[in-house]
Order: structure tokens, then C-alpha cells, then sequence
């Protein structure tokens, strides 16, 4: 049973596109593994409307920042925004701040 589908941004793209191809293929199996489980350890919310995608690999902390799109009732929709590589303990309020702009330009645009 899927209980979300996930879609990507195209910030998450050029953000793919600085990352090994071993690594990548690590998250996208993570995010999955999320969409069928709702493992808190792969998938949790930081805070307002902002959730994050948690992958180790390689010694490297990937997050990939999401939020909940369900306009539609039918299909239950996470938009990955940005992502980033995790270097300090907390997460850059950056990083959260970029994914509510984000955020907001996708809900304007619809």
C-alpha cells in the first residue's frame, strides 16, 4: 500500500546533479521505502509545513525538504522542494526558509 507519492521540484533536480549517481539511487529508494511504511526515521516533519526526507549514505547526511500538496482528495501528494547536504546538528534555517518560498510560489501558481 502506497500512502503518499512523492513529486520533485526542479531545484531538487539541479540539486541530484551535484550528487554521485550511487547516492541519488540510495534516496529515491528511501523515498519509496517512505511512501509505503511511513518510517519517521526516513520521513518526519520539522516544523509549520515543512517535512524532511532522511538519508545516510556515505558518511553523508542527505535531506530533501517536502511539504503536503491535498487539494485533491483522491491522490495525497508530498512536494519535494530543495534539498541540501546535512553538515551541523540543526538544520539551516535557510534551507526551511527556502522550502516555505518555495512553498508558497507552488500553491501561487496552481
Amino acid at each position: 500500500m502506497r500512502f503518499f507519492e512523492t513529486r520533485f521540484l526542479k531545484e531538487v533536480d539541479t540539486f541530484f546533479e551535484q550528487l554521485e549517481k550511487k547516492v541519488v539511487m540510495k534516496v529515491l529508494y528511501n523515498i519509496e521505502l517512505a511512501e509505503h511504511t511511513k518510517d519517521q526515521r526516513l520521513f518526519k516533519k520539522l516544523e509549520d509545513e515543512i517535512w524532511e526526507f532522511r538519508t545516510r549514505v556515505n558518511g553523508l547526511q542527505i535531506r530533501l525538504l517536502a511539504f503536503w500538496d491535498k487539494r485533491e482528495n483522491s491522490n495525497t501528494l508530498v512536494v519535494v522542494s530543495n534539498g541540501f547536504v546535512k553538515k551541523t546538528q540543526k538544520t539551516p534555517k535557510v534551507e526551511i526558509d527556502r522550502a516555505m518560498n518555495l512553498r508558497s510560489k507552488y500553491f501561487d501558481l496552481a
